[in-house]
């Protein structure tokens, strides 16, 4: 058999040229198809924050789209060199929902982090309870909800919990009510007390005149009746309305001279139980 070095190395450089334009034609077709990709990420961006869609929102979307237009990219690559994409894509489908199914919770948090922004039950600086942490609310994030507790501690909680769980918005009304009790004793007038208490609230400072404070007898017990306090305020000023009204109960009551509160018992011997029997 004889060797014919010439047309093998015809043959090898013919290869090596071809092999040579593709890899020139792939870094073309990648360069530009980035270029486009900025390009439509850019008009995209443009166009969503003209019709003042919320920011995150918009993140949410480049992120897809760029994810997106980038594996269309790479399997037009592929097929460039002449790379079976069917194939390549069917692969790449069979992965998703693998990866899909292995991060099953991950997607949930996305999926929730979406409706979060879509629907905004709550926005940043709001002040919420979700999935049983109450704080405010410092970041909507892709998978998860940010918040400070009153406590001040930062407090991570998953997309999918938080809108699948109630969720409280404190901050959504103008104002919202303070819950407070009043304990008298049993010889003090319930209504005196009312009147005593209904004006000295409207002067604490951040109280609501519309609606008016709230006083009215909600329960009774050994000590005697209970009222319940309840004046409004805007929820910036919550607890400063808290401890003032707190502060104001007791202070007119004292001023008042009413009685400190005390249970009453009643003691009965043999021959008193003996004579209420026959009565």
């Amino acid at each position: 058999m004889n060797f014919n070095l010439s047309a093998t190395m015809q043959t090898i450089t013919a290869l090596l040229i071809a092999v040579g334009f593709k890899v020139v034609g792939a870094i073309v077709i990648w360069i530009v198809g980035r270029w486009l990709i900025s390009l439509a990420l850019r008009m995209v961006d443009s166009a969503l924050r003209r019709q003042k869609i919320d920011p995150t929102l918009i993140r949410y979307i480049n992120s897809a789209l760029a994810a997106l237009l980038n594996i269309v990219l790479v399997i037009g690559i592929l097929g460039f060199f002449g790379v079976e994409t069917t194939s390549f894509a069917a692969l790449i489908a069979a992965a998703g929902v693998a990866i899909g199914m292995a991060w099953s919770g991950l997607l949930a948090n996305f999926a929730g982090g979406v409706f979060l922004v879509i629907l905004q039950p709550f926005k940043v600086g709001d002040f919420v309870t979700v999935a049983g942490i109450t704080g405010t609310v410092e970041e909507i994030g892709l998978f998860a909800t940010t918040l400070n507790t009153p406590d001040n501690v930062r407090t991570l909680v998953g997309n999918g919990k938080v809108f699948g769980d109630t969720i409280q918005n404190f901050s959504a009304n103008p104002y919202r009510r303070v819950e407070l009790t009043a304990q008298l004793a049993h010889g003090v007038d319930p209504q005196a007390a009312v009147a005593l208490l209904k004006p000295a609230l409207a002067q604490v400072p951040n109280v609501l005149a519309a609606p008016a404070p709230d006083v009215e007898i909600i329960t009774f017990n050994l000590a005697g009746p209970v009222l319940a306090v309840r004046p409004y305020c805007n929820n910036a000023h919550y607890w400063q309305v808290y401890f003032d009204s707190n502060r104001l109960i007791r202070d007119t009551f004292a001023n008042a001279g009413f009685p400190v509160p005390e249970q009453h018992y009643a003691l009965r011997g043999p021959e008193e139980l003996r004579l209420a029997k026959t009565a």
